[in-house]
């Protein structure tokens, strides 16, 4: 189900050109100065608390994707639809495991983590998915 999800901007106000998502490059001359330290420190995610707190998002889940590029996945990559059958979350396996996606190459290999993650779901993969997700954001290792 479609919502709006809160985040810090990144990027300059005019990085998209006509309004077409494009995939952000971890080394994109759009992010903004301010926004690479925000994306660094994982920061600009810090907003999305309260998609959480709404219940329009969980804590660990596939992360949510912009309307435009699902559209896209669904066409390109086989069962994309698959992962939209639990809630989004604010981190999950896919992002721990493979943690930057700017292609639809990369969308397939998502997938394969978060349709993994979809049908194991356990106490324990949450616990080990929190953990790498504080180390991951301790270690100031992002996009």
């Amino acid at each position: 189900k479609p919502f709006r999800i809160y985040k810090f901007r990144s990027m300059r106000q005019d990085a998209e050109i006509k309004g077409q998502a494009m995939w952000a490059a971890r080394s994109d001359s759009r992010i903004t100065r301010i926004g690479r330290f925000l994306r660094s420190t994982h920061l600009d995610e810090l907003p999305q608390l309260f998609n959480v707190l709404r219940g329009d998002m969980s804590l660990i889940g596939p992360r949510p994707e912009r309307a435009e590029f699902v559209a896209n996945l669904e066409q390109t990559v086989p069962f994309y639809r698959s992962r939209l059958v639990v809630k989004p979350g604010l981190t999950g396996w896919a992002q721990v495991k493979y943690p930057y996606a700017r292609s639809d190459n990369d969308a397939l290999i998502k997938l394969q983590y978060d349709l993994y993650y979809i049908k194991r779901q356990s106490f324990m993969l949450d616990l080990s998915i929190i953990l790498k997700t504080v180390i991951e954001v301790l270690s100031l290792r992002g996009s």
